[in-house]
């Protein structure tokens, strides 16, 4: 008969001393209980727990010296630079200094945090009955109570240098996510702000390349201008067409109801930013009896004879309006750039 027929056999049994019967254990898996608590070297060794804070205070301290190598990093390094690094071959000097400084900043602050709980911290095993999830006030009591004995035993109040440096490395590492913020691009600086429109700059037709004159714009007609000197094969042309794109059209005099874009104007000819200023779509369908114009990307509508205002749509402002006159070879030309920056709003503009 197998042991699994008749399982009795295999329990732990005593014997009847009177009777000389067999009868099984009344518990067969009786609780050990907890093993004798050893205490450690830094428990009864003031020096060994001074040793061991002045450790976990070098973790600490290291991980604020990596995390700011990681921020020296971005400073030092360009983007393109490569270096011959053993075992890894030629590798990008930014990313992996990135690598290392931030590996080492968090690997400090973790083997720190371990080094501490298993060496000044209490290893006193605790065990407790479970309980209902919605406590009593005396389990209430009770918790208050052990989180402060748990904090007293970890001598976080009173291990001055550990606290310190903790706080130190754990302010500092979020700046390494701030500093993730420079992989968005380059700083716009004053690219945004500027375009190739400047003073005596003759405004081009993009269609036929030449020179526009006040004759060549009808009343209620549209017509696209570049910059002089801005050409289709160079290689930035993308680039500055997206901010001098220029819209152009002829409103009578009378109609214009700004008083600075009447100004601003020449012969009742307006000349105005092509980009939209909600995403900086071009804006190329114009409605010559109400002279509004229409972005057609999400129907942004700029009236052009009230200084160009959003009327319609989710654009934020106005388009900026280049201030033209005419030279003395009678040719439409620019007195100057945008007084403000073209396209749509950017965190840097103020």
């Amino acid at each position: 008969m197998s042991s699994q027929e008749n399982p009795e056999e295999n329990l732990p049994s005593e014997q009847d001393s009177a009777h000389g019967a067999v009868k099984v254990a009344d518990d067969p898996f009786a609780d050990p209980g907890l093993p004798a608590h050893k205490p450690r070297i830094q428990d009864i060794d003031e020096r060994a727990a001074r040793r061991s804070e002045r450790a976990v205070a070098f973790m600490f301290t290291l991980s604020m010296l990596a995390t700011i190598g990681f921020i020296a990093s971005y400073v030092i390094f360009p983007v393109d630079k490569i270096v011959f690094i053993f075992p890894f071959g030629h590798v990008s000097a930014l990313n992996f200094s990135l690598g290392m400084t931030l590996g080492v900043a968090l690997f400090s602050i973790g083997a720190g945090a371990v080094h501490w709980a298993r060496t000044l911290m209490s290893d006193v095993e605790v065990a407790d009955d479970r309980h209902a999830i919605a406590a009593d006030s005396e389990v209430k009591a009770k918790v208050m109570a052990d989180f402060a004995a748990g904090a007293e035993e970890s001598g976080f109040g009173r291990r001055k240098l550990i606290r310190t440096t903790m706080f130190g490395a754990l302010a500092l590492v979020p700046l390494s996510g701030l500093m993730l913020l420079r992989d968005l691009g380059p700083l716009p600086e004053e690219k945004l702000r500027k375009t190739m429109w400047a003073k005596g700059k003759l405004l081009v037709n993009m269609n036929t390349h030449e020179p526009l004159r006040p004759e060549d714009v009808a009343v209620g007609s549209l017509t696209f201008a570049m910059p002089e000197g801005l050409e289709e094969d160079a290689e930035d042309f993308q680039k500055q067409i997206a901010k001098a794109a220029l819209m152009i059209v002829r409103i009578q005099p009378d109609e214009i109801k700004d008083k600075r874009e009447l100004e601003w104007s020449h012969d009742g000819i307006v000349a105005f930013s092509k980009i939209c200023t909600h995403v900086g779509c071009p804006i190329s369908l114009y409605e010559q009896q109400t002279h509004h114009v229409l972005c057609p990307c999400h129907q942004s509508t700029f009236d052009l004879s009230d200084g160009a205002r959003v009327i319609f749509g989710p654009a934020g402002h106005a388009l900026p309006q280049l201030r033209i006159g005419v030279n003395d070879d009678g040719n439409l030309e620019a007195l100057g750039d945008f007084d403000e920056p073209v396209g749509p709003s950017f965190w840097e503009r103020g």
